[in-house]
């Protein structure tokens, strides 16, 4: 690993970090706020996802949460929205290819051959952050737009990884709305049986009771995507249905 920049950030150090990605084939960047010490116990970490168009300098110097980390003794790993460099496909819209990974593992060329994110924020980014910094293996994780559909999706494949999921105006059912529609087409084909496997709402569908974990969706009643792209009334009310239904 390279260390790109270090700060420090409310007594504790905001630092951004490149390696080699084997899932992705290429280099990534992260960006992690290490709290202070508060005991001899390991803190816990919060995964956060960022929307279309961004990395991980956006959660990092737009959000202010280091603040609030540092408080209560948490780890926060910003991880990079998609692979990037000359070698990864790439596409001229802004919410398709570089910036816009979608967080799941691609089937289709070009994409296939770097865009596995999923694979990238389940397995190898956890185990280089555990094995290169001093956390303990309990985690939260949340994001933004792409990103709470990033983190719901997370949570949702894995249980019992997560400790709870937070999403904010979340892509919740993206086989269903432009800009899922489009990622999911291009990233895995044109089968739409592959994209429920990627969809908050299916997913939340077939999830078991045993399973549950906190959740919470934040979503602003302005905002301009509300109707046509993000529909969080979807996920709630797959919610509320009964199990396999």
């Amino acid at each position: 690993m390279e260390m790109l920049e270090e700060h420090r950030c409310f007594g504790g150090w905001q630092q951004r970090w490149r390696h080699h990605a084997a899932t992705l084939n290429c280099a990534m960047t992260f960006s992690i706020f290490l709290p202070p010490t508060q005991d001899n116990e390991p803190p816990p970490v919060l995964y956060w996802l960022s929307g279309l168009t961004c990395n991980d300098e956006n959660f990092t110097t737009k959000a202010g949460a280091q603040r609030i980390a540092a408080d209560l003794g948490i780890v926060l790993v910003m991880p990079d929205t998609s692979p990037r460099g000359e070698q990864v496909a790439n596409d001229s819209g802004y919410d398709l290819g570089h910036g816009a990974g979608f967080y799941l593992n691609a089937t289709q060329p070009p994409w296939a051959s770097h865009y596995r994110m999923y694979d990238y924020l389940r397995d190898e980014l956890p185990a280089l952050i555990q094995t290169q910094f001093n956390v303990s293996d309990r985690c939260a994780i949340s994001g933004h737009s792409m990103g709470g559909h990033g983190a719901l999706i997370m949570a949702l494949k894995n249980p019992g990884k997560y400790t709870s999921v937070s999403a904010f105006a979340p892509i919740v059912n993206p086989s269903r709305v432009p800009w899922g529609i489009k990622a999911l087409t291009a990233y895995l084909g044109e089968d739409e049986s592959a994209w429920t496997e990627w969809d908050s709402c299916e997913l939340m569908l077939a999830s078991q009771p045993q399973d549950a974990i906190p959740v919470l969706i934040d979503q602003g009643d302005s905002d301009q995507f509300l109707a046509d792209q993000l529909q969080p009334a979807v996920l709630a009310e797959a919610a509320r249905k009964p199990p396999g239904r």
